[in-house]
């Protein structure tokens, strides 16, 4: 399996290549030269497996064996989801809360949020790389070194950190918007002192440090200096490792429920990625209904589905928030531009000009659209694309909004229900959304629960204040309890400026 740009069709990498180098030269995000289709017998084969090894059978159809044998691919995996790292045996269990309605918990990693399910690989492999790199060296050459940025809305920064922390030959830089992240997700990165971990808070928002990133990568210079790589869902490695729980949930829902019984997956999210894993799972042939995407006020992904405009800043709305992000109950989700929509970008231009003119190179077509598409976006802020186009993205998607009085509400109701269901605020919005929308008598959905409440104390308390019996602390897991007064480090940059981070890294890298 080879992986080329988004915005140029002519390189293709290998998967260690692409996981090392994170975000493509062009400013491309690296996608699969093919999608691989499940094998024939899938549903019979795979139905009794353990998310492990659900997990070894997906990645090896996007992982030649040439590149990582079996016995290693099995040996990273078990090495990543195991009974030390995470607190459920199921690793993302289903929960039931309906008839019709299952709550998909991924937060039951070592950061309590879904992050935990790729970052964790995604350490293991970057060692995994490096290690083998290093083999081959002489007795006296420099050893190969890899230099991790990354930005953070909240969540990806901690598992991040988590998943590299005293990684040999690995220097890992995060940055957070100050202020703008959760106390507990803060804390989280910051009291990790590892020697290797550097914390960077930048007074502006997340779309500033997703900026500064990316200019970092397309330096050519610093980057071939630094050997820079990436763990924001930029990275493919993200993506594919996330594909492997909308099986598990599938599986699980399989056993239990009647076989026309049809599967919907509810999805909050910001950057895209979460619910692109869930597109990948459905083009190799996992059955679904239409994915469903729950944004929040920051809802430039909601705003495309209704009217075929990305646009960073709605043209129908005179009321515009500073820097253009809104802030929100469910931070990790304010987001002005959503990074992974370049690549289902990508397939909705291929597969239009495939209809309208299917002679030629389509995918250096489908190139080419996708840079002049992203150019625009950059440069005037907002792209209208063909109705053709908006028709494909409807066909397999579609988007609804929620604000932050619906979060509490719904965090209010799920917790007074009979079930008594304690929602973090991106999980509200993803509850909202179902209940929204009105499903087919035979749709099960399933709501994708991205963290752990403890993690949005002031949103989590902000509903459920004076509801009798409450009590956050009953909420707190233990870990989280001494957090906040332990030791920190952390580097304030004053403003989003790509030349002061320069001078962070430049001064902290280990080379």
């Amino acid at each position: 399996m080879k992986y080329f740009s988004t915005r140029g069709a002519l390189s293709e990498l290998t998967f260690e290549q692409t996981v090392l180098a994170g975000l493509a030269p062009d400013g491309g995000l690296y996608i699969p030269a093919s999608v691989p289709q499940l094998p024939a017998n899938w549903q019979k084969v795979w139905a009794n497996k353990s998310f492990p090894e659900l997990s070894i059978e997906i990645l090896s159809l996007f992982i030649s064996a040439d590149e990582i044998s079996q016995t290693d691919l099995a040996a990273l995996v078990h090495a990543t989801y195991n009974d030390s790292a995470w607190r459920h045996p199921d690793i993302t269990p289903l929960q039931p809360f309906t008839n019709n309605k299952y709550i998909l918990e991924l937060f039951h990693g070592p950061t309590y949020a879904f992050k935990d399910v790729a970052l964790q690989l995604l350490g293991n492999l970057f060692s995994y790389f490096l290690q083998r790199r290093n083999r081959t060296k002489s007795p006296g050459e420099e050893r190969e070194m890899l230099t991790v940025v990354g930005a953070t809305s909240g969540d990806t920064g901690s598992a991040a950190i988590y998943g590299l922390r005293g990684k040999p030959d690995v220097s890992i830089f995060i940055l957070h918007p100050k202020g703008r992240v959760s106390p507990v997700q803060e804390a989280q990165m910051t009291t990790v002192t590892d020697e290797n971990v550097h914390n960077i808070a930048v007074k502006g928002t997340f779309d500033d440090c997703q900026d500064i990133v990316k200019a970092l990568f397309a330096d050519t210079a610093f980057n071939a200096k630094h050997h820079l790589g990436a763990v924001n869902s930029i990275n493919w490695a993200r993506i594919l490792a996330q594909t492997v729980y909308y099986f598990l949930s599938y599986f699980a829902i399989r056993r239990t429920l009647p076989t026309d019984a049809e599967l919907q997956f509810i999805v909050p999210t910001g950057n895209f990625g979460d619910i692109l894993a869930g597109y990948y799972a459905k083009r190799m042939g996992l059955p679904m209904a239409k994915l469903v995407i729950a944004t929040n006020a920051n809802d430039i992904l909601t705003r495309f589905w209704k009217t075929g405009r990305y646009e960073k800043l709605d043209s129908n709305s005179s009321s515009v928030a500073v820097g253009g992000v809104v802030e929100t109950l469910s931070p990790a989700m304010d987001i002005l531009v959503s990074s992974n929509f370049e690549r289902l970008l990508w397939y909705l231009a291929f597969e239009d000009i495939q209809n309208i003119n299917p002679g030629g190179d389509l995918r250096e077509q489908a190139c080419q659209t996708v840079k002049g598409w992203m150019e625009n976006v950059k440069s005037v802020g907002r792209i209208v694309v063909p109705d053709s186009v908006l028709e494909l993205a409807r066909r397999d998607f579609t988007a609804e909004r929620v604000d932050d009085e619906q979060i509490r509400q719904t965090i209010l109701e799920y917790y007074t229900s009979a079930q008594s269901y304690t929602a973090d605020p991106h999980t509200a919005v993803g509850l909202h959304v179902a209940g929204a929308i009105s499903p087919q008598p035979n749709i099960i959905q399933i709501i994708l629960s991205t963290a752990h409440p403890a993690k949005f104390s002031e949103a989590v308390t902000s509903a459920l204040d004076g509801v009798p019996g409450f009590d956050f602390d009953a909420v707190l897991p233990e870990a989280f309890k001494t957090l906040l007064t332990m030791e920190r480090r952390v580097i304030e940059v004053e403003r989003p400026d790509v030349d002061l981070v320069k001078g962070v890294v430049e001064r902290f890298a280990v080379l």
